[in-house]
C-alpha cells in the first residue's frame, strides 16, 4: 500500500531501487500465493490428469513394441501428485501471475502508454495457454516418434519421473516461448529497445526461435520444433511491427513535445 501511494506521488515513476526491490518482492509473493491456490484446485485434478497426459504412452503399440508406466519408488506417486499440481497451479493462475509481471512494468510507462500495456496482459494469457494447447497436439507425435525407435519386440518400461518430467517441460516451454514476443514490446514500450534495432537483427530472431524451438523440443525431434518455430516466427513478427508503431508513435509525440518548447522559447 505504501509503494502505491509513492507511486501515485511520484508521475515520473523515478523509485529508488530499495522500493523497486520492495515492489519486486510484493509481486512474486503475490504470483505465488495464486500458484499455490492453483495448485490447490491440481490435486483434485489429480487422477485425470494423469490418465491425459499418459495416455500417448498407454495407448502405445506398434509392431510388437509396447510401453508403459511403472513407479519404483515407495514415494513416486506423491512426488508425481505434487509436481502435477503445481503445473495445474501455474495454469490455472496464469492471468494473475502473467498480470504480476507486467504490473511491475507498467509503472515505467506513460500514462497514454500504459492502454496499449493492457491489451498486451489480456493478449499474453491465451498465448500462453495456446502454447500448452500446441504442446498437448504435439505430444502424441513426439512420444511416438521416440518409441518408435525402440527394436522390434522390446518394451518400454517407463518411470513417471522421467515421463512427466518430458511433458511438463515440453507444455511450460511452449507456453513461455509464445509469451517471449509480449514480453519484447513490453521491453520497447520502456525504451530499452527500438523496432528498427529488432528488425536490422533479423537473422538473430530467426536464430533465436531455432534454438528456443531446439531446447524447447525435449529430444529435438523435429514435428515439435516445428511446431513450435512456426507460431513463434508469426508472433515475432508481429511484435517487431508493433515495436515499430510504438516507436513512430513516440518519435510524433517527442516532436510535437520539442516544436511546443521551441514556440516557448521564441515566445
Amino acid at each position: 500500500m505504501a509503494t502505491s501511494k509513492k507511486r501515485r506521488r511520484d508521475p515520473e515513476r523515478t523509485m529508488a531501487l530499495k522500493d523497486h526491490l520492495r515492489e519486486l518482492r510484493n509481486r512474486l509473493i503475490k504470483a505465488a500465493l495464486g500458484i499455490l491456490l492453483g495448485a490447490a484446485a491440481g490435486f483434485f485434478l489429480y487422477d485425470w490428469l494423469v490418465q491425459v497426459l499418459a495416455e500417448p504412452i498407454l495407448g502405445f503399440e506398434s509392431e510388437g513394441r509396447l510401453a508403459e508406466i511403472a513407479f519404483n519408488t515407495v514415494g513416486g506417486p506423491l512426488d508425481l501428485m505434487i509436481r502435477l499440481s503445481l503445473f495445474v497451479g501455474i495454469v490455472i493462475s496464469s492471468p494473475i501471475w502473467l498480470y504480476q509481471i507486467w504490473a511491475f512494468i507498467m509503472p515505467g510507462l506513460k500514462k497514454t502508454e500504459k492502454r496499449y500495456a493492457v491489451g498486451f496482459i489480456a493478449a499474453s494469457v491465451p498465448l500462453f495457454l495456446g502454447g500448452i494447447a500446441a504442446a498437448y497436439s504435439v505430444l502424441p507425435q513426439a512420444v511416438g516418434f521416440f518409441l518408435a525407435l525402440n527394436p522390434e519386440g522390446t518394451s518400454n518400461v517407463i518411470n513417471p519421473d522421467v515421463y512427466f518430467s518430458f511433458v511438463l517441460t515440453l507444455f511450460l516451454a511452449f507456453g513461455i516461448a509464445m509469451v517471449i514476443p509480449v514480453v519484447l514490446v513490453g521491453i520497447n514500450m520502456m525504451g530499452l529497445v527500438s523496432g528498427k534495432q529488432v528488425l536490422k537483427s533479423w537473422r538473430g530472431v530467426i536464430m533465436l526461435i531455432a534454438v528456443i524451438s531446439a531446447l524447447a523440443a525435449p529430444g529435438g525431434d523435429a514435428v515439435s520444433m516445428f511446431f513450435l518455430a512456426l507460431p513463434l516466427t508469426v508472433l515475432f513478427g508481429i511484435a517487431i511491427l508493433l515495436c515499430m508503431l510504438n516507436d513512430r508513435r513516440r518519435a510524433k509525440r517527442e516532436a510535437a513535445t520539442d516544436a511546443e518548447i521551441d514556440e516557448l522559447l521564441l515566445d
